[in-house]
């Protein structure tokens, strides 16, 4: 019984997902609303309705109010919903170079002259011509070649704030932040995820992508260029599915 269900409820919502596709091929892609980050990593968000008692106001013989963050204090991230500064630069290249060459020949005969003295008698039920001393003959060739090679260049450099979704127990931090971009009808999202050490954060509240642990970085888009440059989706299933 649920299976039909399934069937009715997808037939229902394939309409809607054509309308999306089809107003954004002919609008543009949308920008997300702003907010606090969604999930990146499966994890468990936590929000903060309050951070910390409200400021007080200052007494007569006081020249700073509980609760404010300067006047020396520690400005790098380390509660959730603070703000980091992470700094990608990826700069990374990969070659390498394979070949294979094989080859084997292989020759074999054999004959029965003697067969308890039925070599004569098996003639008669086999073809004409036939001699027990050539009973058997194969020969077989191989021959293998084969060569591939990988060459690879990736580099990027950009800078995206991050937020504090969680501290963990021992006190590492696990950061995630959004950036959005669209220029005419082409939307750039950079997305960045991972676990980091409150010592690795700089005093200008930065860190860089290399002391990211678990690090999740993705940078890519929507939008008319990122559609003509896509496989078609009936080509990339016959090439997924051919078995040859």
């Amino acid at each position: 019984m649920r299976r039909p269900a399934i069937l009715a409820a997808a037939v229902l919502l394939a309409p809607l997902a054509a309308c999306s596709t089809v107003k954004e091929a002919v609008k543009g892609p949308d920008l997300a609303p702003v907010g606090y980050p969604a999930p990146l990593a499966p994890m468990q968000q936590q929000y903060v309705s309050a951070r910390e008692p409200a400021p007080q106001a200052a007494s007569a013989n006081s020249l700073w109010r509980v609760g404010a963050r300067a006047f020396f204090n520690d400005q790098r991230a380390s509660r959730v919903g603070d703000i980091v500064t992470v700094m990608i630069d990826i700069d990374d290249s990969a070659s390498t170079k394979n070949a294979t060459n094989s080859s084997r020949t292989a020759n074999m005969k054999a004959g029965v002259p003697h067969l308890l003295g039925m070599e004569s008698s098996l003639g008669k039920f086999l073809p004409g011509g036939f001699d027990p001393a050539s009973a058997l003959e194969t020969n077989s060739t191989t021959t293998n070649a084969g060569s591939g090679g990988v060459s690879r260049s990736e580099k990027i450099s950009l800078t995206i704030a991050a937020v504090v979704s969680q501290v963990l127990p021992n006190g590492n931090m696990v950061i995630q932040g959004t950036q959005e971009v669209r220029t005419n009808a082409e939307l750039r999202q950079l997305t960045v995820a991972g676990i980091v050490r409150p010592e690795d954060i700089s005093s200008a509240n930065t860190i860089r992508h290399t002391q990211i642990a678990e690090a999740r970085i993705s940078y890519g888009g929507r939008g008319d260029i990122s559609r003509v440059q896509k496989t078609p989706a009936g080509q990339s299933l016959v090439e997924k599915f051919s078995p040859f």
